[in-house]
């Protein structure tokens, strides 16, 4: 917060489309979604209508025995969209609390089946799923968890299967495939303890957006029937066709045994989220109430209805529209104005998934040495990009582009030459 001393905060009159204006009018290109939600543009028209209509018939009813029909609509919608076996939805307020639902979920699962012993869960190194205590527990970036390192779980973390670090020449599925030795062998020793694995399916985001081939989300899948664990997908950052698809993972073609959604579900307007399970998962906490199998786990503003109604609205969007077809235009077009980025003398890579694109920033290209985090080379790109209309919010040395999918090919060229000077500015 001492930060805004020098760096005032900026007061956000109000939103349309891919721009923010602050009180001043200065007007600015949301390049990073406002942190990665707002996938269809502020003030939506369709998302707008449909929160008002609802706002006239009910804005929240308790959800225990009550329900409603936004909250039927949307639950039947996502189960249609969703990787095959995904059939029971439980809503809670956001990202963090539906990591919580799962791993609370899959833990209460084996103890209902008596497998007392299954209490542990394992994740990714430089994993990131929200700064809720158990949430925190399964992530992996020391800057968010190591002051709450006392009050955390015990996480087993495997290697992640991140492609920065592959050794030239080998090509992202092969490393991907050899890091995947990492979580056999945990799997192996552990799965006697261990209720599930969580992951970020293919992009890393809080953790400098690193990137994964997806074949090894196929070779997890497997691992997880073979010795009988859970499979939790937090797809929160990339489900909704930020990864290229619908959901990040289809293009492994498989199915998890929860899967976490929240951001883009409501179109970035609502606090909002969903866990999907299988009606396996289900059957385990249906009994008789003096049995105590029943799964506890409750929110003031569970399905409420304005939110359901944010993210049908939301999902009306994708059906009508060709939403993915016109995303690959777009991140067409983000490739091919970074490219010539991958000869920049201080840009280590340039990858990229869908609608994701990342710069990485480096002190010295040959060496992979990166420029001290404490010099907050970031912070520059981030200044500079604001005095030209742009919001850019690095991640460290990450340099990243993440608009709403109603950005147009020119508007990106803008964002793109912002980056790419700001980028210049910060590394001479």
């Amino acid at each position: 917060m001492k930060d805004h001393e020098t760096l005032p905060l900026i007061p956000v009159r109000k939103g349309s489309g891919i721009w923010i204006e602050d009180m001043d009018g200065n007007r600015y290109i949301d390049a990073i979604s406002s942190w990665w939600v707002n996938i269809f543009g502020h003030c939506h028209p369709q998302i707008n209508a449909a929160i008002k209509s609802q706002l006239d018939q009910l804005e929240h009813v308790i959800f225990a025995g009550f329900t409603h029909e936004p909250a039927v609509n949307l639950s039947e919608k996502l189960i249609g969209i969703t990787p095959p076996g995904l059939s029971r939805c439980f809503y809670a307020d956001n990202g963090s609390s539906a990591v919580e639902v799962a791993l609370k979920m899959s833990f209460h699962y084996w103890r209902n089946r008596g497998q007392h012993n299954k209490t542990r869960f394992i994740s990714l190194e430089n994993s990131y799923h929200g700064e809720t205590i158990g949430a925190l527990s399964v992530g992996n970036v020391p800057l968010y968890k190591e002051t709450y390192a006392p009050l955390l779980l015990d996480t087993i973390f495997a290697k992640s299967p991140d492609c920065f670090d592959r050794v030239p020449g080998v090509s992202w599925e092969a490393h991907s495939r050899e890091r995947f030795a990492s979580m056999e062998a945990i799997l192996k020793q552990h799965a006697d303890e261990v209720c599930a694995v969580i992951v970020e399916p293919l992009v890393q985001c809080a953790g400098n957006m690193r990137m994964y081939h997806p074949v090894y989300l196929s070779l997890l899948r497997a691992a997880c029937d073979k010795y009988d664990v859970h499979l939790i997908a937090d797809e929160i950052a990339v489900g909704f066709g930020r990864s290229g698809t619908m959901f990040a993972c289809e293009q492994a073609n498989i199915s998890p045994d929860f899967m976490c959604l929240s951001k883009g579900l409501t179109g970035g307007y609502m606090p909002f989220s969903v866990t999907l399970t299988t009606d396996k998962i289900y059957q385990a906490f249906y009994d008789d109430y003096e049995n105590l199998t029943a799964f506890l786990h409750s929110h003031s503003f569970t399905g409420n209805p304005l939110g359901c109604s944010a993210a049908l609205a939301t999902l009306d969007i994708f059906a009508t529209q060709p939403v993915l077809e016109n995303n690959q235009v777009l991140s067409k077009c983000m490739h091919d104005l970074t490219a010539d980025l991958v000869d920049h003398p201080h840009v280590a890579e340039v990858r990229q998934r869908g609608m994701i694109l990342a710069i990485e920033m480096i002190k010295d290209k040959k060496s992979r040495t990166p420029f001290p985090w404490q010099e907050r080379r970031g912070l520059t790109v981030y200044q500079y990009a604001l005095t030209q209309g742009v919001l850019l919010r690095p991640i460290g040395n990450v340099v990243y582009l993440m608009p709403p999918y109603v950005i147009t090919p020119d508007e990106i060229a803008k964002v793109v030459e912002v980056a790419k000077t700001g980028i210049a500015r910060a590394t001479q």
